[in-house]
């Protein structure tokens, strides 16, 4: 562990903020990447001094913002079904995409940003938005908003661990699990308080 930690250092120190925006547009794209591979470690590079730690997370917000464009314009412009072809090829077939329109229409244009904090969700929910001619102006609002957050939730566990280098060379992969549990929390409250609003004005 100890020596994938320091090569994932390496690698995130040499491609640089350039690097973080390319990386992070392939997350949010069609050639999934796990951003906390990429934030968490600049995070603790800017603790270092070796990164901007505000630098850097525009990079990853813009990154993400970048990809998710990109799949929203792709939506908008061929259609569903040279989607279903195109997406084959990277392990988005129809199952896929009927489970992110569902949960497209089911939450509204609040789920383009709350898709962005659900793993495995929010590299495929700017999908239903292009096909649904999502507003880009509220598209590109509500996906900066959810990126901003998660990479910022990112960086942030990073630079927190800089002062604690060993901790955090063991301790990477939890401190992802973490991360994780944090925006499925987040997201369960969400739905929670949707049906509760549902029923109540039902």
């Amino acid at each position: 562990m100890q020596a994938i930690v320091d090569w994932i250092l390496q690698v995130v120190g040499t491609i640089g903020y350039t690097g973080i925006f390319f990386l992070m547009l392939l997350e949010s794209s069609f050639f999934p990447f796990p951003s906390e591979v990429v934030m968490i470690p600049a995070g603790y590079l800017a603790f270092q001094g070796g990164m901007n730690a505000y630098a850097a997370v525009a990079a990853g917000v813009a990154g993400s913002l970048a990809g998710a464009l990109l799949n929203y314009l792709l939506a908008l412009y061929l259609g569903r079904p040279i989607l279903l072809k195109i997406g084959r090829y990277f392990f988005f077939g129809p199952d896929a995409l009927a489970k992110v329109e569902t949960y497209f229409a089911s939450h509204g244009e609040i789920s383009t940003f709350n898709g962005r904090l659900i793993p495995g969700v929010r590299q495929y929910i700017s999908l239903p938005a292009g096909l649904a001619r999502m507003h880009l102006g509220k598209f590109s609002f509500y996906t900066g908003l959810g990126a901003g957050i998660w990479v910022t939730v990112l960086t942030v566990l990073g630079y927190l661990m800089g002062s604690q280098d060993e901790l955090l060379r063991a301790n990477l992969h939890k401190i992802t699990i973490a991360a994780l549990v944090f925006v499925a929390a987040s997201t369960l409250i969400y739905v929670l308080y949707r049906r509760r609003r549902a029923k109540a004005d039902s």
